[in-house]
């Protein structure tokens, strides 16, 4: 399922680094719950309708926001928590929302990313952020979506996942979330598989730390 929110025009200056109030704005509508300790089988997209003034943001037409889940119960628990309490950030309220259930999918889609994804992998104690230009992402993108299914008790073990090089506009980004740096790439991404594949990840989104803001898919 997808929830979009309209917005309100904010009333302060909103920061580059916006994007922990998103998060903070969704687990205050959950209330409490285990989603920090566990798998998100959820995204948060970015705000759209920005523009830069001084050394911030300002969405003088308000803003329009989504949140992806899999499972139907967080998305009705949102809705009913936004209803009482539907401060965002920076004076920006939530005006409206509507619930949409996934489109029809092909077996093999291709889809736009509506924020960057995020590669880790993981090597002993390190771990390197990997770009849609190195080997192994597409590698650590599928193996991270067979274990989102997996959790959410989907057998797809043909499921696959890899960026799309083609795109000419393909390009990384440097995103800083309460002072943690993360290098992500701004690529459009393929998923093989089935229809339903393509509906989870299209639900759930892409790579690491989608609870966080990072591959939520268009």
């Amino acid at each position: 399922m997808r929830l979009y929110f309209d917005l309100s025009p904010n009333t302060e200056p909103v920061p580059w680094d916006y994007q922990h109030f998103l998060i903070g704005a969704f687990h205050k509508w959950l209330g409490r719950n285990r989603l920090h300790d566990r798998v998100s089988l959820y995204s948060l997209s970015w705000l759209t309708g920005g523009q830069r003034k001084g050394g911030s943001l300002t969405f003088p037409k308000g803003a329009m926001w989504f949140v992806s889940c899999y499972e139907i119960d967080i998305a009705k628990r949102l809705l009913g928590s936004v209803l009482s309490d539907p401060e965002v950030c920076c004076g920006m309220r939530i005006t409206g929302a509507r619930l949409v259930e996934p489109p029809e999918f092909d077996g093999q889609q291709r889809f736009f990313v509506a924020t960057p994804v995020l590669v880790r992998r993981f090597d002993g104690q390190s771990v390197k952020h990997l770009t849609f230009a190195e080997n192994g992402a597409d590698a650590v993108l599928t193996q991270t979506l067979q274990r989102k299914m997996k959790f959410a008790g989907l057998d797809e073990p043909k499921v696959a996942v890899e960026f799309d090089r083609t795109y000419p506009k393909a390009r990384t980004k440097l995103v800083s979330i309460k002072g943690i740096h993360n290098k992500a790439s701004l690529c459009p991404v393929i998923v093989r598989g089935s229809p339903r594949a393509a509906a989870f990840a299209w639900e759930v989104g892409i790579g690491h730390s989608t609870g966080s803001g990072f591959g939520a898919l268009c």
